[in-house]
């Protein structure tokens, strides 16, 4: 039986999760800061439609982003070589804009009737983005916001929630600048949730819960970046350049 939270109930063991549906694992429950950091700190993350309780899950295995197997296409390093010409309409910021790439990433996707994004869920990001644990990566183009991404960082874990594009690539462009700073932070791995063809073919593959779970609770304990950039796009791109020179 899936077990119920109320405030003070603890999560139970992740082990504990459903196999139908996958990685289910407790309902109810509220979306403070403590509950979920304490989430986050033991591979657990919020799932859920405006039509439903608060669903916590952990599937098995989970889909992680290892750094250094991040795979840039021919098409992709094109566009993010475009950006260290001075001239370039293209720039990746920080932190500039979060509710707006929340509220993008909100927007149903074809075929879909809803979204999981709901007024709750942005209201309990936005408090963790102003406390510091939650962060955007936009791209602009000639000054309009065109892709973008947002996450949970804790020390040295990012856990990615949800990702739009408005523009080919636009995102893509987004995620390889918070890949590439992140690897020169010394974080090795970016968690993906779930399993899709679009993470797989940019290098995320499944790994199992367990394994997953131990490393999570081991880099969320190292020390988080002092600050994060208000331009991305210059130190990852400098970053990039340098590993193409070795």
């Amino acid at each position: 039986m899936i077990p119920w939270l109320d405030g003070a109930t603890p999560f139970p063991p992740i082990k504990n999760a459903l196999s139908d549906p996958p990685g289910l694992l407790a309902i109810g429950g509220d979306l403070s800061r403590a509950r979920l950091i304490d989430a986050y700190r033991h591979a657990i993350f919020p799932w859920f439609s405006d039509d439903q309780p608060i669903l916590w899950w952990s599937p098995d295995p989970r889909m992680v982003l290892e750094l250094d197997d991040f795979h840039v296409s021919h098409s992709l390093k094109k566009r993010l070589l475009a950006l260290t010409r001075p001239d370039s309409p293209i720039e990746v910021r920080c932190d500039t804009c979060f509710e707006t790439v929340m509220r993008a990433c909100a927007q149903p996707r074809p075929g879909q009737p809803g979204t999981w994004i709901s007024e709750g869920i942005v209201s309990a990001y936005l408090e963790l983005h102003r406390l510091g644990n939650a962060h955007s990566v936009e791209t602009f183009i000639d000054g309009e916001i065109v892709g973008g991404l947002y996450g949970v960082s804790l020390g040295r874990m990012f856990f990615g929630e949800s990702m739009f594009s408005n523009r080919t690539d636009a995102s893509k462009i987004a995620l390889a600048c918070l890949v590439f700073w992140l690897r020169e932070l010394q974080f090795p791995m970016i968690d993906c949730q779930q399993q899709t063809a679009h993470l797989a073919s940019l290098g995320a593959r499944p790994i199992r819960r367990d394994i997953f779970a131990e490393r999570v609770l081991h880099l969320v304990d190292l020390p988080a970046p002092r600050a994060w950039p208000e331009r991305l796009d210059g130190v990852a791109m400098n970053a990039f350049m340098r590993t193409r020179a070795k």
